[in-house]
């Protein structure tokens, strides 16, 4: 009964330093025997993976951001177990959360580098989309359980862990649940009828622009200035989760992009007479504000990315080599004492890790000779960029994600396919089997790099509850199995109904710069290297300044009317909170973060409802045709975004202080 007592909040010394002699007592101390890993809780966290996985593919396929699944899908398990009658859930919650947020990171290990298959004109198969994220969210999973100990023990107090923070808060007050729960589904209801009007019927616009003004239109076409946003719900809840610093971070490279960079070049447009560039047929006069970003504008947020990723590894290799002494202690088999045996203590062994590892990087051979290169020579070499790379960067993400909560996956792979791509040129892979290994590589990668960032999450979280991490590590490769299964199933289905290339493509924002940094390392032709070099020393000096770089290069390389919302979204974040008391405040803005949830997971959810429909040919019945093209529906478009704002402010100031 010791769980239930302790269930309603955390030991005061969960967030602080530990003093000389102190411990840490967990929710449910080492002595106790919670239920943890029960058919329940891993069938819940089985379906709560396929739902977020699927969701979470379709977003960042749209926009180019993953949402984090942990904080709703805790709240569900909540509020499943509550309205189900079940006693004593908080171990089994956070299996459920551990295996069902493998949704998110496995998603974001595919879908920010596979599309780049599509996008350079090369077929992937099913199962080389599954395998690639399946090898690599092992390895993931793999390479962080000898370093757990360090990132959720010995620096106990020291990182922050946000989203674990958030995660365990939700967790550990799970009497609130059942209205916890409701507003998430009526948010979500909102959220996803919304979205799913847009994408299914077209009863308005998901794209607005000032162009539909006249005055709009003649600032385009003269000093290519253009303000563009996207009216998702979705993206709107994206934006609040995010806040209003991160949001104004990403929008301020956005903005330098759209409204000096660009009206600045097409300043010069009258003297340039010549095209410029590799590939590019246009003079600068003639293109629009649009073709400048992707032509000129976009490669500088490449470079800034790419170097964002260097110097977080840079500033990480104090920790890589605290770690690995960590991680060579355990496979020395030199032991703690009694603390070992603790319960809550208590890894997969180094041996069993090590077999699983082996089995893993046997199974990434075996896949890259007969599943993709059909050389052995070049399938080895393959092999072993994966491992080399994934080992150096797993603690860099598990680093970042503990200090600040986001993981800088997409600036690292983005290093990983230039240096994937220089080695297997060097060894003789180039052309079009040189881009599917490179892409595929980078698959592995980026799925591996996710997982770890990922999983430290899940590992902090039990810790401060009490989890056994054993079961933790177990069932997480159960999650990643499921998770990869769904990506890869969605992302085909996106690219036959969207694609990846053309009018009306998906964004994958992260996977077309994938594309264009490899296409010309392994087929020739001019690389825009000095724009690369120009973004990577403005990411220096924002480093210099103390501005994060990896936010601003984000801003820069995503589009325009993808951002502008994130900064709606945080706006929004910063109004609601806004209050003389801080615990009107606190509730305030913890109900905004149900409300953006729900919008979140329901125009996602919805959105690949749309797509599967979309796909079946099913969606004619109520569409809007024309009228989607017309003013009018640009007027009604943004009569309607204005009213789900304000909704989202009415709704979420209407919380009321907890009397404590």
């Amino acid at each position: 009964m010791e769980e239930k007592n302790n269930l309603k909040k955390l030991p005061d010394n969960a967030y602080r330093e530990l003093k000389p002699g102190e411990d840490y007592r967990p929710v449910m101390p080492s002595e106790s025997k919670p239920m943890e890993a029960t058919p329940y809780a891993i069938m819940m966290g089985i379906l709560m993976a396929v739902i977020f996985s699927a969701a979470a593919a379709y977003l960042g396929l749209k926009v180019g951001q993953v949402f984090e699944a942990a904080i709703p899908i805790a709240i569900i398990a909540i509020g499943v177990g509550t309205l189900s009658g079940k006693k004593n859930t908080l171990g089994q919650n956070v299996i459920i959360q551990s295996i069902g947020a493998s949704s998110g990171v496995v998603v974001a290990g595919a879908i920010f580098t596979l599309p780049a298959l599509y996008i350079l004109g090369l077929e992937a198969q099913f199962y080389q989309i599954f395998l690639s994220s399946l090898i690599g969210g092992f390895l993931g999973i793999l390479m962080l359980i000898p370093f757990r100990k360090y990132f959720v023990k010995e620096m106990h107090g020291k990182y922050p862990f946000p989203e674990a923070t958030a995660t365990t808060e939700v967790l550990v007050s799970g009497e609130s649940a059942g209205n916890q729960t409701k507003l998430l589904a009526v948010s979500g209801l909102i959220g996803g009828l919304y979205d799913f009007i847009i994408g299914t019927f077209g009863w308005w616009r998901e794209e607005i622009s000032t162009r539909f003004l006249g005055w709009g239109q003649a600032i385009a076409d003269q000093y290519k200035v253009v303000v563009k946003l996207n009216t998702s719900a979705a993206v709107l809840g994206l934006g609040y989760i995010i806040g209003l610093e991160y949001a104004a971070l990403i929008c301020a490279g956005s903005f330098v992009v759209w409204f000096v960079l660009i009206p600045l070049i097409s300043y010069f447009a009258p003297g340039m007479t010549v095209p410029v560039g590799d590939g590019i047929t246009a003079v600068l006069g003639e293109m629009s504000a649009e073709e400048i970003f992707s032509n000129y504008a976009r490669p500088l947020g490449i470079g800034g990315i790419a170097m964002a990723g260097i110097i977080g590894i840079v500033r990480s290799s104090g920790i890589i080599v605290k770690a690995l002494k960590l991680a060579v202690s355990e496979l020395g088999g030199k032991k703690e004492g009694a603390v070992d045996t603790e319960r809550t203590q208590c890894d997969l062994n180094m041996r069993t890790i090590m077999s699983v590892m082996l089995a893993a990087l046997l199974a990434a051979l075996f896949f890259f000779q007969f599943g993709v290169l059909h050389n052995w020579w070049f399938a080895v070499v393959s092999t072993l960029i994966v491992f080399v790379i994934s080992f150096l960067f797993t603690t860099v993400a598990a680093n970042a994600t503990a200090i600040v909560g986001s993981n800088p996956v997409s600036g690292m792979t983005l290093m990983t396919l230039i240096l994937t791509s220089l080695i297997l040129v060097s060894v003789g892979l180039s052309g079009r089997g040189g881009m599917m290994a490179a892409m595929l590589i980078g698959g592995v990668v980026c799925t591996a790099l996710s997982m770890a960032g990922g999983f430290v999450t899940d590992l902090k979280i039990g810790y401060w509850i009490g989890s056994t991490p054993k079961n933790q590590e177990k069932w997480k490769f159960l999650g990643t199995l499921v998770s990869a299964a769904t990506a890869a199933g969605v992302m085909m289905i996106l690219n036959k109904t969207y694609g990846f290339v053309g009018e009306g493509a998906l964004v994958a924002p992260q996977a077309n710069a994938m594309a264009a940094v490899i296409k010309p390392l392994m087929e020739g032709g001019s690389t825009p290297w000095m724009l690369y070099f120009a973004g990577a020393v403005l990411a220096l000096i924002l480093t210099m300044i103390k501005v994060p770089a990896l936010a601003f290069a984000l801003g820069m390389f995503i589009p325009l009317q993808l951002n502008v919302p994130l900064l709606i979204g945080g706006l929004v974040s910063h109004f609601v909170g806004k209050s003389k008391t801080p615990g009107l405040s606190r509730a305030r803005k913890e109900k905004g973060t149900l409300i953006a949830s729900g919008f979140i997971a329901g125009g996602a959810l919805m959105g690949v409802i749309s797509a599967i429909l979309k796909y079946l040919k099913a969606d004619t019945v109520l569409y809007a045709g024309a009228w989607n093209g017309t003013k009018g529906a640009e007027l009604l478009t943004v009569l309607i975004y204005v009213a789900i704002v304000v909704y989202f402010i009415w709704d979420a100031k209407r919380a009321k202080e907890e009397n404590k």
